[in-house]
């Protein structure tokens, strides 16, 4: 991959990674911040309902801000684009629609078929 896509893909990455930077510090800052007091019990239930779920999300943009940091380490090392599994380019359509990839399509599609197999 030349040095110009590289950059391009770093920058992408870059710049989805400062967005979940501030999103977490958005909700850190929002469950923190609020005092509020319920009296009545569902109301609060709602709440913590509304904190679980703003929790779950949170929890899959850190598996995701794991992964850029993995792919940019990748661009560092010049192992960006190359399937883990079978060492080939991956495509720089599916790198654009997913720049975290480690898998080119058709050892995705292996993988996932192996996956449906086992009941995964």
């Amino acid at each position: 991959m030349d040095k110009e896509t590289t950059a391009y893909f770093k920058e992408i990455l870059l710049k989805r990674l400062d967005e979940l930077y501030e999103e977490a510090e958005r909700t850190v800052a929002g469950m923190t911040d609020t005092e509020d007091t319920f009296p009545d019990p569902t109301d609060r239930a709602t709440l913590e309902s509304d904190r679980n779920f703003m929790l779950r999300i949170r929890d899959r943009e850190r598996k995701l801000i794991m992964k850029i940091r993995e792919a940019l380490q990748r661009i560092e090392d010049g192992t960006f684009g190359q399937c883990e599994s079978c060492g080939d380019d991956i495509n720089l359509e599916r790198l654009k629609a997913r720049p975290v990839t480690t898998l080119c399509i058709e050892c995705k599609r292996k993988q996932e078929a192996m996956e449906r197999a086992r009941g995964m």
